[in-house]
């Protein structure tokens, strides 16, 4: 067989190719196959790929150049792959072949040239880890592939022994002077190939690979010493590959990542989810109008007025309701200003209650809107040494007068005097007396 017809008959598997990929994709269904989502990883698919195949060496490739023999011959190939899926469109795969390859000068003048009448070289192993890209993964015209077409390449490392049949006759097993076997020599392998899905764990594949070896003497013929040619081989070869793993989960082969996409945009649950967010960020945010809405304009939301309707212009405590007006001013400069009970404390404490606060509020908004000065005078309880009472007595003092200025008041109108456990108001030989004189008592200045 001679180089024309290597092509005449490529060319022909070539159209053949092209046909049965129109069949298959004819047939193609439009069914989504998988429920693997866009962004998922890898751990959703099956990633894993065994493969086995068969098929035609020879001492040739498709892009010519030059040979060492006039004739060449066809022999078997057989191997197995490996292959992990990094994506959608790229893999790496391990390769491993064995074979022969052969030929002869019988065209050549005397049957002969540089001395040697033919070849036959055996391959103890080509072993390549090569990279494998599915160029036709990312379909735009189907949602799902059938055929898909790839194109590989990589390195490798053959082992190889060649025998020759020299002009007289003479057969020459040649071996290194190692004493090895086999002759080794660093190989690119570069090819294309197409396949076919079967099913969704099987695929019947169709390569075609050109091994362009890194050595001078696979043919058992270095010509030409000063500019020798470097030997390369061929390998067109079809088989059977099997995807491993668990049958629940997509082989990654044959998912359209854009299909994928679509399909998840078109989801009917996701758009279901997104209008249920919608409608609960609607229900937030007429909550939040329904928590400002204050329909009195006195300052205070309705959902906290306890009294709505307030006329414009009043006056109101934090709940809402119109503050009591101001008692008249007291004449006299010394005594307790009317109507302003005495603010009680617990034991040992400086701490205002919570019961203190509706009267502070009358007293600063009267300070407020009369003026006048006022003295916080502050008492204790007979426990405890005298010095550390009057103490505590300043320190409740100050406590009043802190809570009417934050309130308001100005601080100049405010002044306190400690008077510790003096002037009580009730016995001190009782709980309930002593509990009577822990107080502070607000006088007009």
């Amino acid at each position: 067989m001679n180089y024309s017809t290597l092509k005449k008959g490529v060319v022909a598997s070539l159209v053949a190719l092209m046909g049965a990929t129109s069949l298959v994709s004819a047939q193609e269904t439009s069914t989504p196959s998988s429920s693997a989502k866009v962004f998922g990883g890898r751990a959703q698919y099956r990633t894993w790929n065994l493969g086995v195949h068969a098929g035609i060496t020879s001492p040739i490739v498709l892009l010519g150049g030059r040979n060492d023999f006039t004739n060449w011959d066809v022999n078997l190939g057989y191997g197995v792959s490996l292959r992990k899926q990094l994506g959608h469109a790229f893999g790496l795969e391990a390769n491993v072949m064995r074979g022969k390859i052969s030929g002869n000068n019988d065209d050549a003048t005397g049957g002969a040239q540089y001395g040697v009448k033919s070849f036959e070289t055996d391959f103890g192993y080509a072993a390549d880890i090569r990279g494998v890209i599915n160029v036709a993964t990312v379909d735009f015209l189907r949602r799902e592939n059938s055929v898909n077409f790839i194109l590989h390449a990589g390195y490798g490392l053959l082992a190889y022994q060649p025998t020759t049949v020299l002009a007289n006759g003479t057969t020459n097993e040649q071996q290194p002077v190692n004493g090895d076997k086999y002759y080794k020599g660093a190989y690119i392998p570069v090819g294309a190939g197409v396949k076919f899905k079967v099913s969704d764990n099987v695929s019947f594949n169709l390569n075609y690979t050109m091994n362009f070896v890194d050595d001078f003497n696979v043919n058992g013929v270095v010509n030409g010493l000063a500019n020798p040619n470097f030997d390369k081989f061929s390998y067109l070869s079809a088989g059977l590959e099997f995807s491993l793993g668990s049958k629940a989960k997509p082989n990654l082969d044959w998912v359209n990542p854009l299909a994928l996409m679509y399909d998840e945009l078109k989801d009917p649950s996701l758009r279901q989810e997104l209008e249920a967010l919608k409608n609960r960020v609607a229900n937030v945010e007429r909550s939040i109008e329904d928590l400002k809405k204050d329909s009195d304009g006195d300052g205070v939301a309705d959902q906290f007025d306890k009294c709505p309707n307030t006329p414009a212009g009043t006056a109101v405590d934090g709940s809402g309701c119109p503050l009591p007006p101001p008692p008249a001013p007291v004449v006299a400069e010394t005594s307790t200003v009317s109507g302003w009970e005495p603010i009680q404390f617990e034991f040992n404490s400086s701490v205002l209650k919570t019961e203190a606060y509706p009267v502070l509020d009358k007293l600063s908004a009267n300070l407020r809107e009369n003026g006048g000065k006022v003295t916080a005078n502050g008492y204790a309880s007979s426990e405890g040494t005298a010095a550390y009472n009057i103490k505590l007595s300043r320190d409740r003092a100050n406590s009043v007068k802190t809570y009417l200025v934050n309130s308001g008041v100005n601080s100049s109108q405010v002044s306190v005097k400690a008077h510790g456990e003096s002037n009580p108001v009730a016995s001190n030989d009782t709980e309930e007396g002593r509990i009577k004189n822990r107080r502070v008592e607000t006088t007009r200045n």
